[in-house]
Formats: C-alpha cells, structure tokens, sequence
C-alpha cells in the first residue's frame, strides 16, 4: 500500500524508505510477451536452447522490462500527498542496468523518496530512488531515479 501523508508534513517523508516490496517472479511467457510488445526478440531474450549456451544459462529479461516493472512496484512503494487525483511519469534523471534478471528470477524494489516539490499549485514533483533487488543475487537489477508528478486537490 502506498503511504498517504499530509501535504504540510512534506519534509517529514524527504529520505523516507520505503519497505520493500512484495516479490514478482519474472517467467518466459511475460519475458516473451514483452518481446512481442516491444518488437525485441533478441536470442537471449526468447531463445531458451540458444541463451543456454551464454554466460547467463538461461534466457534474461529485457533491462526495459524489469524498468517496466516499476509501475507495478510503485503500488507499494509510493508516497501519496492526500488529495491526489491523478499521477504523471515525468521520466528518470537516472537508469542503471547492473545486472541481468534470469528467467524464473523473483525481483523486489526497494525505495527512498529524495525529494517532493511544489512546482505549481498544485502540482508536486517526486524524486524517488528505486532499486530492483533480485532474490538471492548481491548485485541489483537496477538503479533509477523515478521522476513522477502527483496532481492534488
């Protein structure tokens, strides 16, 4: 559940943690739905016999796909000012790709708000630090910062 909070204890949730989300496991069929989506087929995407014979053992998933994911973990993860009607993407003033997800692999996010401005009445811009964890593997999927923009009444 996201965490509603009060637009006048705004600097109270700036370095607020997040607790982590539930697991997602990411199998073939969704790696091979979103090759299909994205007109990306490379082999150590879809192939399963050919992506046996890489470093990695087994197919991966897109680095967009486990990117993707955020809209899924944001569910959980998010601040919510009270009053919100409505929710923009604003894009990432940074993604890293750390390390590839195998197939059957269960991710997680973790995150941190950095920053919640008011840019017009109104209208607040978020800054939140994701990263996608991966069960068992010391090296995260992914590290972004997640611009978003929250309308409130």
């Amino acid at each position: 559940m996201p965490t509603v909070i009060n637009r006048n204890n705004i600097a109270n949730y700036i370095g607020h943690q997040a607790a982590p989300t539930q697991w997602h496991q990411i199998n073939q069929q969704q790696i091979n739905q979103f090759a299909d989506c994205t007109l990306d087929h490379q082999f150590i995407h879809v192939d399963e016999e050919k992506a046996k014979a890489t470093p990695f053992g087994s197919t991966i998933a897109h680095g967009f796909l486990s990117l993707s994911m955020l809209s899924h973990f944001a569910e959980e993860f998010s601040v919510i000012i009270d009053g919100f009607y409505m929710g923009l993407n604003a894009g990432f003033d940074k993604v890293r790709f750390l390390q590839p997800v195998t197939v059957n692999s269960r991710i997680r996010a973790h995150a941190k708000t950095l920053s919640i401005e008011e840019k017009k009445p109104g209208q607040f811009r978020i800054s939140t630090e994701v990263t996608i964890e991966i069960e068992g593997i010391d090296t995260p999927a992914l590290v972004a910062e997640w611009i978003s923009v929250q309308m409130v009444k």
